[in-house]
Order: structure tokens, then C-alpha cells, then sequence
């Protein structure tokens, strides 16, 4: 009867030291001692981390750039000394510039290996004892990236010069009609790095 007694007590010991364990990262150890023969000593040390990073970059860039330009009609008639008959010029600019950087860099690292220093120890347990000592370490990373880019530029010009015209004088002057002109600058740079 006392011999089961002995292996009783040194179950609940056992067990404490488990419990004990669970979770920690960093320095730890364990001892049994003094248990006697036959007995079951089990020193555990469980260490889990985990880590899950997850990026949702969502980029959208709409433009629409819709002009139009239009210079009047300039006409000289029916004069005996006409002068010159001259149209203005019709001009449309447009110019966009956009720049976007995104870097996840940082929050995308894998969790680093735990650092954990345990030790464990069955001393003086008596004849034919079974001692164990064991140290487990877990280390999860997720990480999940999601990148939505989307860009869409629309640009629509539209530019006239009048009409000149110098028509029935007697002495008639030049007719000049304007430049019509459309100019459009887009430039889109986009860096995403996870």
C-alpha cells in the first residue's frame, strides 16, 4: 500500500509541472526529484506561436478629362478696301500625373522562430523508473496578400478654329485662320511590394 501511494503522489507532480509549462517562451525548467522506484516522471515543455498577416491593398484611379475649343468665324465682305479677316486660336491641354507607392512589407515578416530555453530534470527517482523530458516549440506564420489595381483614364478633346474669309471688296485684305491644337500628358507609376 505505501508503494502505491508513492506513485500517486509523484502522477500529481507530473501533472503540475505540465500545466506549468503550457505557453511559456522564454526560460524554463522543471525538476523531479525523490520520487522513488517505479516511478513515472515526465517533465513537458510546449511553446505555439502563431501569426497571421493579411493585406488588402486596393488601388483605383478613374480620370476622364472631356474639352472642347472653339474659336468664332471672322468673315470681311462687301467693302470697297477690306481689311484682314483673322480666327483665333483653338487649344485644349491636359496633363495628369500620379504616383502611388504601397509597401507591406513590415506586417508580411513570418513570425520568427520562438526563443525558448527550457530545461528539465529527473534526479534521484529511485530503480526502475521511467523519466522523460520534453520540449516542444510551434512556430505558424500565415500570410495572405491581396493586391487590386485598377487605373482608367479617359481623355476626349475636341478643337476648331472658325473659318476666315475675305469675300466682294474691291481691295481685299488677308484671310488667317488660328491653329487648332490638342495636347494630352498622362503618366501613371504605381510600386506595390509585399
Amino acid at each position: 500500500m505505501k508503494r502505491l501511494l508513492r506513485v500517486a503522489a509523484t502522477a500529481v507532480t507530473s501533472l503540475s509541472l505540465v500545466g506549468g509549462f503550457a505557453g511559456v517562451v522564454g526560460a524554463s525548467s522543471g525538476t523531479n526529484t525523490g520520487t522513488g522506484p517505479d516511478s513515472t516522471n515526465t517533465v513537458n515543455s510546449t511553446s505555439h506561436t502563431t501569426t497571421t498577416a493579411t493585406n488588402n491593398n486596393d488601388v483605383g484611379l478613374l480620370n476622364g478629362n472631356l474639352q472642347g475649343a472653339f474659336s468664332g468665324n471672322a468673315r470681311t465682305r462687301h467693302n470697297t478696301t477690306g481689311g484682314s479677316a483673322t480666327s483665333g486660336r483653338a487649344a485644349n491641354t491636359n496633363a495628369l500625373s500620379v504616383a502611388a507607392t504601397i509597401n507591406n512589407t513590415s506586417s508580411s515578416k513570418p513570425a520568427a522562430p520562438s526563443t525558448v530555453s527550457n530545461s528539465g530534470t529527473n534526479s534521484n527517482t529511485g530503480p526502475d523508473s521511467t523519466n522523460r523530458v520534453t520540449s516542444t516549440t510551434t512556430t505558424t506564420s500565415t500570410v495572405h496578400n491581396d493586391n487590386d489595381v485598377h487605373v482608367m483614364n479617359f481623355n476626349g478633346q475636341m478643337s476648331a478654329s472658325g473659318n476666315a474669309r475675305v469675300s466682294n471688296n474691291t481691295t481685299g485684305g488677308s484671310a488667317t485662320s488660328g491653329d487648332a491644337t490638342n495636347t494630352n500628358t498622362t503618366t501613371v507609376s504605381l510600386n506595390i511590394s509585399n
